[in-house]
């Protein structure tokens, strides 16, 4: 905890530093809690975290976008009479008056203020959680509607291209560096047979038939703070991936997450397929507030892009399985393979409830 003690005394924390808590949710980035003892005997939390330049080749690029979009966003949420300390992220500043601290050996570090009163899920508790987590990623895309997409870095590349992925995915198979491509014959055969819907976002964007818009592209249920008292989701966080994109990304992502009525990396397949309750309420969440920016085009894609998306995540499971689990954090052998089998058992489950789904949207913009 040295190394933690000097990069805590490079913020400007108020108060008196107590301890840290290891956050141990997420799969990138190093998370940390921290506890200062303040004036009035008052208890002040900040999150601290290390960026992994592994995964973010480039962290001040994706700090400089955190930047942009947090200052656009305090903006829009002051002229709507809101609360910027609460509905959207908020950075604290070096000692030196910086956005993010590099130590002597390389490494990128940032913190946030702490947000009270709220807390994140892993898994829907409660429907009404959903359809407000909903309404907070049609607002998180309405609020930076009028931004320039183009003038933010991509700080992953070809993030959400999902043809990309597939090319990726058939490399890493060919390569086979870990020889487990043998044992999991099914699931590529699966990945395979799916390889024209692989093309479709990104054809659609290239054709100009849909919009490059700011978007999020890592809208899981967790990275969407629920007031503890009101139940409405409050604030959208982990901006990573903050980027260029298509609104389709970020409403295909939402459901693959939280409309899955068991946990990404469920072992047990029989507990995994998509709840249509679920899908309804966050459709109706999203739609109350993005009916008034999506193209058609866009709204006759959404279905299509919770199944495109949940594909395209057990693609990259998939993949970094067979690469020697290099990209995402494991706590337990194959459990890359686990996260990939639920993605897939979802895909079959969505296949098969397309036109339920299709029509639920129609339904959500009829209300």
């Amino acid at each position: 905890m040295e190394r933690l003690a000097n990069v805590i005394h490079q913020f400007a924390f108020e108060g008196e530093y107590l301890d840290a808590e290891v956050c141990t949710f997420g799969h990138i980035n190093d998370t940390f809690v921290l506890r200062f003892q303040q004036p009035e005997n008052k208890m002040g939390r900040y999150i601290l975290q290390y960026i992994n330049k592994h995964v973010f080749e480039e962290p001040a690029e994706v700090m400089a976008n955190i930047q942009a979009v947090t200052s656009h966003l305090r903006s829009r949420i002051e002229e709507a009479g809101g609360d910027p300390e609460r509905e959207t992220i908020n950075l604290v500043p070096t000692q030196d008056g910086k956005p993010y601290y590099v130590s002597p050996e390389g490494d990128y570090w940032r913190a946030y203020y702490f947000i009270e009163g709220a807390r994140t899920y892993q898994s829907v508790e409660n429907p009404k959680h959903f359809y407000h987590a909903g309404r907070a990623f049609g607002q998180f895309q309405k609020l930076l509607s009028d931004f320039p997409a183009h003038s933010l870095y991509e700080t992953i590349e070809q993030f959400h291209d999902t043809r990309k992925r597939y090319s990726d995915f058939l490399e890493a198979v060919e390569a086979d560096r870990h020889n487990r491509a043998g044992d999991v014959q099914r699931e590529i055969e699966f990945v395979k047979a799916r390889k024209a819907d692989t093309g479709v976002i990104v054809d659609l964007i290239a054709a100009g038939e849909i919009p490059v818009r700011v978007t999020h592209n890592d809208t899981k249920l967790d990275n969407i703070m629920i007031d503890d008292a009101t139940g409405e989701g409050i604030c959208v966080i982990d901006l990573d991936t903050v980027m260029p994109g298509s609104a389709l990304y970020d409403f295909g992502d939402s459901i693959r997450f939280g409309a899955s009525s068991a946990l990404e990396d469920e072992p047990d397949l029989s507990k995994v397929w998509l709840d249509m309750e679920l899908f309804a309420e966050f459709t109706k969440g999203y739609l109350g507030i993005a009916r008034e920016f999506l193209t058609d085009t866009e709204v006759d894609h959404l279905a299509f892009s919770a199944k495109l998306l949940t594909l395209e995540c057990g693609m990259r499971f998939l993949t970094d399985h067979l690469n020697g689990d290099e990209y995402f954090r494991i706590h337990r052998p194959n459990h890359n393979l686990d996260r990939a089998r639920t993605q897939f058992k979802l895909v079959a489950d969505m296949e098969g409830k397309m036109e339920q789904l299709e029509a639920m949207v129609r339904a959500a913009l009829e209300e």
